[in-house]
């Protein structure tokens, strides 16, 4: 049974979280809200929230800052522990449209075995920086997978179908931080798990807050794609088998 729930990972983005939660209510699903380890100033705000929205949305808390893939595997576990099959996640910084979570849904319930995934389309707030850096990543993605059909890995908005997720984060080593969302997405592929792409809309508020470390988080994405370089060297065989095949041209 196709039974999707969301999964939020937060960390001192207290500016955007209500206006996010007011977006996301109006959709009618469970959410699991992750604290990582957020500054103490914060919490008051989230115990509020808590109690609240207690009758959809359930927050979690991890001590100390484990990373944004810790905290969506987190609130993973939990949404698969009350018999949900799937995991919406979600960004809780205000940038995703979350008017095209219907249609990821849609597409995610037509193909419950497979990753929907958001395919950024950046309005003028996009950082110059962080738009050229992710050809970077696509370009390494590409070579990962032996495919150019993965248009994006590095999109957080995103349907994960929560058994063969589970599975890759219990049986692999994936990266913890913001290496997380290109990291799980190619070893879900090299899984046999389809990756479907939805455009949506991605947009950098004006009082967004970034979290991403340049020096410490660049070091972590490179050593990932190292990481990642040698498994398709290991799987390189069936990754070929199944570029004959016509899988994700």
């Amino acid at each position: 049974m196709f039974s999707p729930a969301v999964v939020m990972p937060f960390y001192n983005h207290e500016h955007a979280l209500e206006r996010s939660l007011a977006d996301l209510r109006r959709h009618g699903l469970r959410c699991w809200l992750v604290d990582d380890g957020s500054d103490v100033a914060v919490q008051p705000l989230l115990d509020r929230i808590a109690g609240q929205e207690a009758d959809w949305l359930t927050l979690l808390r991890l001590a100390p800052n484990q990373g944004k893939g810790a905290a969506v595997m987190a609130g993973c576990a939990a949404a698969a522990a009350a018999g949900h099959s799937h995991a919406v996640q979600v960004d809780a910084d205000g940038q995703h449209d979350l008017e095209d979570l219907t249609r990821m849904l849609v597409l995610a319930r037509a193909h419950p075995a497979a990753l929907v995934t958001g395919v950024p389309l950046y309005d003028t707030s996009v950082p110059k920086a962080r738009l050229y850096g992710r050809y970077i990543t696509h370009f390494w993605v590409w070579i990962h997978t032996l495919s150019t059909g993965i248009r994006d890995s590095m999109c957080g908005y995103r349907v994960y179908p929560l058994p063969a997720t589970l599975a890759v984060w219990s049986q692999e080593h994936v990266g913890r931080r913001m290496n997380f969302d290109t990291d799980i997405l190619v070893r879900l592929y090299w899984r046999g798990v389809a990756v479907l792409e939805l455009p949506t809309r991605v947009i950098y508020p004006a009082d967004g807050v970034s979290h991403f470390r340049m020096l410490a988080d660049n070091l972590r994405i490179s050593g990932m794609h190292t990481r990642l370089f040698f498994g398709m060297v290991a799987r390189l065989p069936r990754l070929l088998q199944r570029k004959l095949k016509g899988a994700n041209r």
